[in-house]
């Protein structure tokens, strides 16, 4: 039974760090601009969305490949058709409320088909995706902070090669906001998503007769804060929360390029030099390698969803981080890590810089990392059973109508 005690205490340390993380959004705002303020809570928000929603890339499609149950793959299409619907307009314009905005568009080659193919594979064996292994890393899960680490060492690794597979055969880029302007884009994608909605659920049905019910929502008594929420709402509010991190930044949401400046920083610290690799000496990542890390726009909004994760997890009393980890799972968490990092960085981003990001983009890019990160992910589900006794329980299962 569920005390007065018992959920007091979890709110008095929600409210401590939630007065943390404004005070930690007044001083960026401060010292490095109102925007950048900003971006911190809007991260923020969407660690509280992911860890309320349990808004997963990879145990979505971990089940759908496994038991074919289709509910999580047609969230992220939901969450995608209103991505670019909001997308398109603004980066067709060039413009969004007076701020300039561009879409993260990017070559189709070598270097992104393997890798997405190795992120996928990641995915399974780390147990996270790039935005699962923030959320479940501040919502208290100590696995994933060795996740977390490797994932660091492994972008970093990904940058003193990014020079190699830069030189293997490309595609230019091709965004369907520029081919086909931003309504012909939006009908473009918005059928892909229907068509591939459509297939999870003949899938599914084929294999189940019926498809699974989703829970039922109830927002009484404090639900909002309290979480859990409905896999659609988690759906929406990423898509919302993308759309006003690109009125702010001028770009889209991303997550793994603040891995490898953490790594870069660190190693420097070490006695390492990076500056002569390649991937430092654009000008735009060279600059993020001489400037305060706290003027970096993805690490303060990677730092403001840990911090909401965290203020999520205090207030459903979920917060309790164990350091008891099987060897097996600190194996897969290290060797995961690793492969996140190091695919991440060749495929220009991750699940959400890539796939997300690049499809709301309308960029070719997004689609193919989504084909070879699913195909990776595919392998890692049959790698799992080396490592783990048995799969985890998904937060996404429910009941078959």
């Amino acid at each position: 039974m569920v005390t007065a005690v018992d959920t007091v205490r979890p709110r008095r340390v929600s409210l401590v760090l939630g007065a943390l993380l404004l005070a930690a959004a007044l001083m960026v705002g401060l010292a490095y601009g109102t925007r950048l303020g900003l971006l911190l809570v809007v991260g923020a928000l969407l660690g509280v969305s992911l860890y309320h929603a349990a808004f997963g890339f990879t145990g979505a499609w971990r089940v759908f490949i496994s038991e074919r149950r289709g509910r999580g793959l047609r969230a992220q299409m939901v969450m995608l058709a209103i991505a670019v619907v909001l997308f398109f307009p603004a980066l067709g314009a060039g413009t969004l409320w007076g701020q300039g905005v561009t879409g993260f568009v990017a070559p189709i080659g070598v270097s992104v088909v393997v890798g997405a193919f190795l992120f996928g594979i990641g995915m399974q064996l780390g147990g996270g995706c790039a935005s699962g292994t923030l959320f479940t890393a501040g919502g208290g899960n100590a696995r994933m902070m060795i996740t977390l680490l490797f994932f660091i060492v492994g972008s970093l690794i990904g940058t003193a090669h990014f020079g190699w597979w830069m030189s293997l055969p490309a595609f230019r880029p091709v965004s369907l906001v520029q081919t086909f302007g931003a309504e012909g884009g939006i009908a473009v994608s918005l059928a892909l998503f229907g068509t591939i909605a459509v297939l999870t659920v003949l899938m599914e049905k084929r294999r189940h007769g019926g498809l699974e019910e989703a829970p039922r929502a109830n927002f009484g008594q404090g639900r909002w804060l309290t979480g859990p929420w409905p896999l659609l709402l988690g759906a929406v509010a990423l898509a919302l929360l993308n759309f006003a991190t690109l009125a702010l930044a001028g770009r889209p949401w991303g997550i793994t390029s603040a891995f490898a400046l953490w790594g870069a920083k660190a190693y420097e610290i070490l006695g390492g030099d990076v500056s002569q690799w390649s991937y430092w000496q654009s000008p735009g990542n060279a600059a993020a390698l001489h400037a305060s890390v706290w003027s970096d726009i993805t690490t303060v909004m990677n730092v403001g969803i840990i911090l909401g994760a965290m203020v999520a997890a205090t207030l459903a009393g979920r917060f309790s981080p164990t350091l008891r980890i099987p060897l097996g799972s600190v194996g897969a968490a290290v060797i995961g890590g690793l492969l996140l990092g190091y695919g991440a960085r060749l495929a220009f981003g991750c699940n959400i810089g890539a796939y997300f990001s690049g499809i709301a983009s309308g960029s070719l890019h997004g689609w193919a990392w989504l084909v070879a990160g699913f195909a990776g992910n595919m392998l890692g589900v049959r790698l799992r059973p080396l490592f783990f006794d048995r799969p985890p329980r998904d937060r996404t299962r429910a009941k078959v109508s």
